[in-house]
């Protein structure tokens, strides 16, 4: 027993994270034309960011907690550039995680389980909402992907097409060195873009999207 009551820690001592490594099926989208002036000059096109990434685990674990297939969205709205801050965000999991799945996502997209780009993200964040237990509708169909959740969130996204031939343009933004949210992204557009939730409300078909299979890990 005194083995027990002798061993203390301090109460500012770290909490260990969690080990985490996923590779992800991402779909966004935002307010900005086809490029997304972030990617280049680091401000939005029009001023205020509002924007969604979602997507589905393709593989991977949160310590020894499997997340394949879990899916999950998330809404932002910033009345500047995302790393001027005061964003207003809510993050969906989809109903069909099991709790331990829930938790696991939640702490990532979070950024309280560590790791780019999510961690760095956090730290701009005013207002969180969630995360969110809701049906989540997806289609995983590379610059053809979309999801839904009723009555709150519809993106679709479609190719880009060549101004004068009519034809699909395949287009990437690769960065050699490592992204901040992917590596390589296949920048397509918006068929349809909104989102209706709480204080989040936003339409931006005709839009800056993209596809990516990025890995998040805290094992940096």
């Amino acid at each position: 027993m005194a083995q027990a009551t002798a061993v203390s820690e301090p109460a500012s001592a770290p909490v260990a994270r969690v080990p985490y490594q996923v590779k992800v099926y991402q779909i966004e989208a935002c307010n900005c034309t086809h490029g997304c002036n972030c990617q280049f000059g680091g401000f939005p096109d029009k001023g205020p960011c509002e924007a969604m990434i979602g997507g589905e685990v393709m593989e991977g674990k949160y310590g020894n907690v499997s997340l394949a297939g879990v899916r999950f969205v998330v809404l932002a709205m910033y009345p500047k550039a995302i790393h001027e801050g005061n964003g207003t965000v809510a993050v969906f999991i989809d109903e069909k995680a099991r709790p331990e799945q829930f938790d696991a996502l939640a702490a990532i997209v979070s950024g309280q389980a560590g790791g780019m780009p999510w961690e760095a993200l956090a730290g701009t964040i005013a207002s969180l909402e969630g995360p969110v237990r809701k049906p989540i509708e997806m289609t995983v169909n590379g610059t053809r992907s979309g999801y839904r959740i009723p009555g709150i969130v519809q993106l679709q996204q479609t190719p880009i097409r060549d101004a004068v031939s009519g034809e699909e343009k395949e287009v990437q933004v690769v960065y050699p060195k490592g992204g901040f949210m992917w590596d390589t992204g296949n920048i397509c557009t918006t068929e349809s873009m909104q989102a209706d939730f709480g204080s989040i409300h936003f339409r931006h078909p005709g839009g800056y999207a993209c596809y990516a299979t990025p890995t998040w890990t805290n094992q940096h």
